[in-house]
């Protein structure tokens, strides 16, 4: 009974925040700007829904979010596999200060990494392209560690096994490693879309065309010179956020096992 209801209260800490949202969303801008607010809305309306999709461009913000995300995990994972694969099983002259450079990335603020990597991207005519928006995403320091420490963990007769059958490194691979790996590769699969998702900060450094805009940047259009319209703000973030539930509701047997698969490879 008492974890029952400690669970019941802890549930509500996270469901508040989300609750707040979608009813501040149902009222007009006036009534979501009172000082005190109240909880449920004196008159129900979704004019700040109709609002944020008429003035907004939100269709075209999704797209713009959909196809970054899915290209920045895309790469990730190809990078990360082959990057840890090769920690795990290969040996050459120089893996300990590279392993070294990995890790250090894995320290470094990406924030910090900013005004640098906004000049490389400036040289390389890259600004406001979605190759610009793309591609500095997908140093993944530490989606390459977590792989890293997963290829530790299967057992290398396997390969040794194949090698005797006649397959080569690459055959190897992609028919045994791969497999194998699909539970951690789905788990950093899935925090990488996450992360590229919910970046705000390198896509505002690095467009201001409003046609290449995702969905946080385009969200903060509506805090203009007339102040913050918070039912449309609300209205945007449960927008943004909504493929974000999706994943976790539908993938997130697949996050735990690639969480616990990760942990016991790395013991």
């Amino acid at each position: 009974m008492v974890l029952t209801l400690l669970g019941v209260a802890v549930s509500a800490v996270f469901v508040a925040p989300i609750a707040a949202a979608v009813l501040t969303s149902l009222k007009s801008e006036t009534e979501a700007a009172e000082i005190p607010p109240h909880w449920l809305p004196k008159v129900w309306t979704v004019q700040a829904w109709k609002a944020l999709w008429e003035t907004g461009n939100v269709s075209n913000w999704f797209v713009n979010s959909l196809v970054v995300s899915v290209l920045v995990t895309a790469i990730v994972l190809s990078v990360a596999a082959l990057a840890g694969y090769g920690f795990a099983r290969t040996e050459f002259r120089g893996k300990g200060v590279l392993m070294g450079v990995v890790m250090a990335g894995l320290m470094v603020s990406p924030a910090v990494l900013g005004v640098p990597l906004f000049t490389t991207v400036q040289q390389m005519g890259m600004v406001d392209t979605y190759w610009g928006m793309i591609l500095p995403q997908c140093a993944p320091a530490a989606m390459v560690y977590i792989l890293y420490k997963f290829f530790q963990g299967i057992p290398k007769e396997l390969e040794e096994a194949a090698f005797i059958d006649g397959a080569g490194r690459w055959r190897v691979f992609f028919t045994i490693i791969l497999p194998l790996s699909r539970p951690s590769l789905a788990a950093v699969g899935i925090f990488t879309f996450i992360s590229s998702w919910n970046n705000f900060l390198w896509p505002y450094m690095v467009t201001n065309n409003p046609d290449l805009m995702t969905m946080p940047n385009g969200i903060a259009t509506v805090m203009n010179s007339y102040g913050i319209q918070w039912a449309q703000l609300m209205a945007g973030g449960l927008m943004a956020g909504l493929p974000l539930i999706i994943v976790f509701v539908f993938f997130q047997r697949q996050i735990v096992a690639g969480v616990a698969h990760t942990g016991l490879a790395g013991q």
